[in-house]
């Protein structure tokens, strides 16, 4: 997400940075670049000029004037504008009620609410340790409810069981009946979508959020249609009391102006990022931490949440001990390959690193792509025990076993195993920085290395 935006705020901030001192036409031509990117990413016109009216002022002041590093000093004042545009705070999901809290989902159809549905559902469960019932009250789209069920099936989520011919409002008070015999202290509705905004659709909604009272209504909208999106938020904020918004398909989104625009349209807080089609594959929206991601200055605080989740205390406290012995195998190798890919593979982990265009082309440069990740995986479970554990036992009948066994080349296991050379001297060596602290948290050094 914010690729293009990414790219253009940083050439925009590189050749600011090289002027000595900075004077209001030079400040002017960075200010209309950043406008054009804005415009380009599909921010709303009123947003894009808006937030250049809000930084202009500033950036023209004598405190840039008198700055010893004024290109440094735009760049804050860009970015503190941007967390404020964004929301200044994340702000939490409120469970704030007497239980079962009725959370309400709305949208349009084809915007991913269902799915969303049940990440948020997980999510809850997960982290906010309440149990939860999902409802569907989609009476209209075939299979709506069979698949909200099946999601609910295969995530070990309670969904309120469907009745042939039931109308939604009836749904909701069975719904809230059920939750105080089942013990469910968050029920989640999700709502009907149409393909539009009719009156048929938006009557019904408020009808629902009459008939339960939800402590949240969640808009969830699909960032890939932009500037669509910020309207469609406006629509149902004047319908119903939309609290936040969830902006899902945003892992395809390079552009990112939905993100950009609907806190600003809508006046409700973006809650959650949805970055993939997995069930945890949702993302508190932090609105500072979104900031740094545009501006190009990574994301490390993400970055290791997401390594710490995924990767268990036992193995984590093992991988950190080895690291401090500067002791690294191929078994932590292939420990932390496969804690890559879960984290979305390389690409996943560039994006919430600083510079992120610059390791971008270092990577193209050096052909660097994603099957090295699954093929130096494939590579090492042909090894045995004793080989995983202790390279330098593998001579040239072994790395001829081994390529066989891996589908692979004799090229491709020695390319492996210098990489590998590499990266236990660089383990060794290693004693402080952010290399360090990513390392201990399962975070593998491998991309470092390829473009080193």
């Amino acid at each position: 997400m914010f690729e293009n935006l990414t790219d253009k705020f940083e050439e925009v901030f590189s050749l600011l940075k090289k002027n000595p001192s900075l004077n209001e036409k030079q400040v002017d031509a960075g200010l209309k670049s950043i406008r054009v990117a804005l415009l380009e990413a599909d921010v709303s016109l009123e947003v894009a000029k808006d937030f250049i009216d809000k930084v202009k002022p500033k950036a023209i002041g004598q405190d840039i004037i008198r700055s010893t590093s004024p290109g440094d000093m735009v760049v804050k004042i860009v970015y503190d504008e941007l967390v404020s545009l964004l929301g200044d705070k994340n702000s939490k999901i409120n469970l704030n009620a007497v239980p079962p809290v009725p959370i309400m989902m709305v949208g349009l159809q084809g915007s991913g609410k269902t799915t969303t549905t049940a990440k948020i559902a997980r999510y809850i469960e997960k982290n906010n340790k309440k149990k939860v019932m999902m409802v569907s009250l989609d009476i209209y789209r075939p299979a709506a409810q069979e698949q909200l069920k099946l999601l609910g099936e295969q995530n070990n989520i309670i969904t309120l069981p469907s009745i042939e011919g039931q109308l939604p409002g009836d749904i909701c008070r069975r719904a809230l009946s059920a939750a105080n015999l089942n013990g469910s202290e968050v029920l989640l509705f999700d709502t009907a979508g149409r393909t539009q905004i009719d009156l048929q659709m938006m009557s019904e909604i408020k009808e629902i959020e009459r008939i339960i009272n939800p402590s949240e209504v969640l808009l969830v909208a699909d960032s890939l249609t932009g500037q669509v999106a910020a309207d469609v938020a406006k629509e149902f904020k004047n319908t119903v009391n939309v609290s936040g918004i969830v902006l899902t398909r945003s892992d395809g989104d390079g552009r990112g102006g939905a993100a950009l625009s609907m806190k600003h349209v809508a006046n409700v807080p973006v809650k959650f990022l949805g970055v993939g089609e997995k069930i945890d594959n949702l993302e508190v929206f932090h609105p500072d931490r979104i900031a740094n991601r545009i501006l190009g200055m990574g994301d490390i605080v993400t970055l290791v949440e997401k390594a710490s989740e995924d990767l268990d205390a036992e193995k984590l406290k093992k991988t950190e001990e080895n690291l401090k012995k500067g002791q690294f195998s191929l078994v932590d190798y292939l420990s932390q390959l496969r804690q890559m890919k879960k984290m979305g593979g390389i690409e996943g982990v560039m994006s919430f690193l600083p510079g992120v265009s610059k390791i971008k082309s270092q990577m193209d440069q050096a052909g660097v792509d994603e099957k090295i990740i699954s093929q130096n995986e494939a590579v090492i479970l042909s090894m045995t025990k004793r080989e995983r554990e202790n390279p330098k036992l593998i001579d040239g009948s072994r790395k001829k076993r081994i390529a066989n066994g891996s589908g692979t080349d004799i090229a491709t296991i020695n390319k492996l195993l210098k990489q590998f050379k590499m990266m236990s001297d660089m383990m060794k060596k290693m004693s402080k920085g952010n290399m360090k602290g990513m390392a201990d948290k399962g975070i593998p050094p491998e991309l470092f290395n390829q473009i080193k």
